[in-house]
């Protein structure tokens, strides 16, 4: 539901240099995307892979609370490690 994603996408850019564009052409790749596959039924964690993929490149801090919501950290230990691992990435 692309509703759903730009309302999860626009929460996670917050206060973050990043457009209403921006963030409409990521749930157009999202779309585009899933359009493209041969499955008629695509699963939630594939969308939100695609979309924490798209928002690594756009904006890293957008991209950490999305993806703390979406992976559900239980601590700071797995928030710091996610971070680490960004902080690690060559981009």
């Amino acid at each position: 539901e692309r509703q759903k994603l730009v309302a999860g996408l626009l929460k996670a850019c917050e206060k973050r240099p990043v457009s209403i564009a921006s963030i409409e052409k990521i749930a157009d790749r999202v779309e585009s995307a899933l359009q493209d596959k041969p499955e008629k039924e695509i699963s939630t964690e594939e969308i939100g892979a695609f979309v924490m993929n798209e928002l690594r490149r756009l904006d890293k801090v957008a991209y950490v609370r999305f993806a703390s919501v979406y992976r559900h950290f239980r601590d700071i230990g797995e928030f710091m490690s996610e971070l680490k691992d960004l902080l690690n990435t060559k981009e």
